[in-house]
């Protein structure tokens, strides 16, 4: 509102809603963000969730019956208390070989937490492939540093 000068009410809102218009649209600018040039992968919503335990049916069969997008990564993620990362991680690497068998290769987070817990993840997540050279051109690769450091270090 412009200092002496008398107004209603409804100066002093559209004055309010002027100023929340502009910082929302600056909030809003891509450019701002810095997650463009982060290159760690990121997970995305989950679009199935398979958990081990009993009654469960085997990875496989619970893979083929969901719909098959070749943008979606399958991350396996074995949960364990202090004593039980080796029993974790053999769970993960063994879920791990029955998703290759049918063609994906799936990602693995070991995470320490009070109780043991394995489950995967199938989602649309911005994955790339660490596993290829770092130096090959194309989107499957692991993408440049900003400059800072050298990805294949």
């Amino acid at each position: 509102m412009i200092a002496g000068v008398r107004g209603s009410w409804q100066t002093i809102i559209a004055d309010l809603s002027l100023i929340l218009f502009m910082v929302t649209a600056a909030a809003m600018n891509p450019k701002a963000s810095g997650a463009l040039d982060n290159p760690l992968p990121a997970r995305g919503e989950p679009t199935a969730i398979y958990r081990v335990g009993e009654g469960a049916p085997p990875l496989g069969a619970w893979l083929a019956a969901e719909p098959a997008d070749d943008r979606q990564q399958l991350t396996v993620v074995a949960r364990y208390p202090a004593e039980g990362m080796r029993e974790a991680a053999d769970t993960a690497l063994t879920l791990s070989s029955e998703a290759e068998q049918l063609g994906l290769r799936p990602r693995i987070v070991l995470e320490p937490a009070p109780e043991a817990e394995v489950f995967a993840v199938l989602a649309f997540d911005d994955a790339g492939d660490w596993h290829t050279d770092c130096m090959a051109s194309g989107n499957k690769g692991a993408r440049r540093a900003s400059g800072k450091d050298d990805p294949c270090e």
